[in-house]
Formats: C-alpha cells, sequence, structure tokens
C-alpha cells in the first residue's frame, strides 16, 4: 500500500515541488495604513513545473545590515501547476521594533537595495483541506539579487 501512495504523488509531479522557482519579485503599490504599517502588494514571478497547490501564509522579515527593519504576512495564493506566471499578493507589512519611518526613508533614498536582507517562511498545501503540509523557510536572502531564482 505505501509502495502505491508514493508511486501516486511521484507519478502527479508532487517530486517537482522541489523545482519551483522564485523568478522576480516587484511591488506594485504600497500604502501607508499608519506610521508603522502598510498595506502593499506584491507582484511574485513564480515558476512551477510542479502539481497545482495552496500557499496559506508567507510570513518575514527584512533586515538592513542585520537590523530588523519590518516584519510582513501575507494571505494564501493558489499555485497554478506547469505555469511560470505572476500572481498578485497582498501583504501587510508592520515596522520592526526599534524601526522608524525615518529609517525606512533613509534605506529608500539610497536608490538600492544593497545591505537588505530578507528571511521569509511559508506554509504550502498540497490538498485544499491542509492534510498535506509543508513549511518552508528561507534565511538571509539578498533582497538586491531576488530577480535570480530561489528555488525550494
Amino acid at each position: 500500500m505505501l509502495i502505491l501512495l508514493v508511486a501516486l504523488i511521484s507519478s502527479c509531479g508532487v517530486s517537482k515541488v522541489k523545482d519551483i522557482s522564485l523568478s522576480s519579485v516587484d511591488i506594485a503599490y504600497a500604502v501607508p495604513t499608519s506610521t508603522r504599517s502598510m498595506d502593499a502588494k506584491l507582484l511574485l514571478g513564480i515558476n512551477n513545473p510542479s502539481i497545482s497547490f495552496t500557499v496559506q501564509e508567507i510570513t518575514g522579515t527584512i533586515r538592513y545590515e542585520n537590523k530588523p527593519i519590518a516584519h510582513f504576512r501575507t494571505g494564501s495564493v493558489q499555485l497554478m501547476g506547469k505555469t511560470d506566471q505572476v500572481y498578485e499578493l497582498p501583504c501587510t507589512v508592520t515596522l520592526a521594533e526599534g524601526a522608524s519611518l525615518l529609517d525606512i526613508l533613509v534605506i529608500a533614498s539610497r536608490r538600492t537595495l544593497q545591505g537588505l536582507k530578507a528571511d521569509i517562511d511559508l506554509q504550502a498545501a498540497l490538498k485544499k483541506n491542509g492534510v498535506l503540509r509543508a513549511p518552508y523557510s528561507f534565511r538571509d536572502l539578498d533582497v538586491a539579487t531576488f530577480r535570480q531564482n530561489i528555488t525550494l
């Protein structure tokens, strides 16, 4: 029975989940909602040679020169199988403890992403009811090179 289940999962393309890559990251808009938070829409280019599945939540921290400056959280997104497309993903960004809007403005005024790092955690569900859940974590990602592929 176990061998049959493994064969079924492999034939459905689940083994290709590790080949999913993030091909681009962009920001469609960011709107301040308070002095410590904003709503934004991310544009994520995702190449998914595997099956369709749901990413239930993405959370993370952005650091500048190893100092946390912001935390972000998104909702869920359905990734279509065997596609390479851009997904719109609304998110909420909150300034980290000790960071200020002035810190963000100073970083933005430099017009470079050098020195920005990200830690990202996501929860994926291979079935709609979330039975097959898989956590993924990415640490110390260089934001300046996000346009390069980042694979699961």
